[in-house]
């Protein structure tokens, strides 16, 4: 169960904690966990005093009971926190496996991205930004416009009550939103007959990319949206209808198994973002990096050759397939990359990593293939 999840069933059973005890003990949790490998043979409290020393940057009422010094000394940077605390260890312990690292992941910026809560990203969906923005400004939300239409807010911000969620903006990670650039970036386009084109996210979970897919095509296209239960797809139906999708198709089919049933033969394009650790995403969910076990890497990648086998055999010729991970491992990145291209049918035609760490954002792997 994410943290968080199990954070709202506590509050919700134990009445007696106001609103900023709620928030107090939310922050300790995600502190705590935050250190990741890192301090585990040291007392339940003396880790959490330890986390918020590093996590916060600005003074902290826990901290100036416990530990005044140490709250007096609460906006240096981690480095000079490190040499201050009477506790010695490295960033790098709190993420102790840099040698599993897909290429171009820096070990330190990586470990230490995983003691700072990233920020809430939205992007703004086609022909909405002037509104988007008036909104904003009116209800005097402070943002950071990176690039065109993406930006970034605080992640307490109320944004549902000022803007039109999935309508006017998607919640998306910055990084989330970058993973489709080659179709933009590139002066190929997968052939068609002047009809829609026929995409199919075959790991759609919430349509997150379903739905950025579509804007970056103009809504030229015919969606067909598949995970393994009905109630993942549940979501995503509801936010079609409000992002005004209406040419899709929605239907159940795990690709991980053998007798899976996808409806079109061939698609012109299609996305596979994979089931995986998630390790990109961990400082939003710290307590992932906290209970991870590496075996767990293994398990992850013998699904994601299951589930883009079997997924590449409905792509069409001059097709592109795009194989996406929040993963940082390269068995999830590189590897898989290197099992695909033994369908001698697939030619690879980018790929790399995108460093979430850099922008407080999540960590993601893309792979574009084309089919010939």
């Amino acid at each position: 169960m994410p943290l968080s999840h199990y954070l709202k069933q506590f509050f919700a059973a134990e009445k007696k904690y106001g609103s900023k005890d709620r928030k107090q003990i939310a922050a300790l949790c995600y502190h705590y966990y935050r250190l990741g490998k890192a301090a585990q043979d040291i007392s339940i409290e003396e880790r959490i005093l330890l986390a918020t020393f590093l996590c916060e940057h600005t003074s902290s009422e826990f901290l100036h009971f416990h530990k005044p010094g140490w709250n007096e000394k609460i906006t240096l940077l981690v480095s000079e926190k490190l040499l201050i605390i009477n506790y010695q260890f490295l960033p790098e312990d709190i993420f102790p496996w840099s040698n599993e690292l897909t290429e171009g992941i820096e070990p330190d910026k990586l470990a230490a991205s995983f003691l700072n809560q990233p920020d809430l990203f939205l992007r703004i969906r086609p022909g909405r930004k002037d509104i988007v923005l008036s909104k904003l400004a009116e209800a005097a939300i402070t943002f950071n416009l990176m690039g065109e239409d993406c930006m970034a807010i605080a992640n307490s911000t109320k944004i549902d009550s000022v803007l039109e969620i999935d309508r006017e903006v998607v919640v998306q990670d910055a990084s989330s939103q970058r993973v489709l650039d080659f179709l933009t970036g590139s002066s190929y386009t997968p052939s068609g007959d002047g009809s829609r084109l026929r995409a199919w996210d075959c790991c759609a979970a919430s349509g997150g990319k379903s739905i950025l897919a579509y804007d970056i095509l103009n809504g030229n296209v015919e969606l067909a949206v598949s995970d393994i239960r009905e109630s993942i797809l549940s979501n995503l139906k509801q936010r079609f209808k409000t992002a005004g999708i209406k040419h899709y198709h929605s239907f159940i089919a795990n690709l991980q198994t053998a007798n899976y049933q996808v409806p079109t033969t061939n698609y012109q394009l299609l996305l596979c973002d994979a089931p995986c650790t998630g390790s990109g995403t961990w400082s939003r969910t710290p307590e992932q990096l906290y209970f991870f076990k590496p075996p767990m890497i293994d398990e992850y990648a013998e699904r994601q050759k299951s589930i883009a086998s079997n997924a590449i055999k409905h792509l069409q010729k001059d097709g592109l397939f795009f194989y996406i991970t929040c993963s940082v491992f390269k068995k999830e990145n590189e590897d898989i990359v290197d099992f695909i291209k033994g369908d001698s049918s697939l030619q690879l035609l980018q790929m790399g990593s995108i460093k979430g760490y850099e922008m407080k954002a999540d960590s993601m792997f893309v792979a574009v293939f084309k089919k010939n």
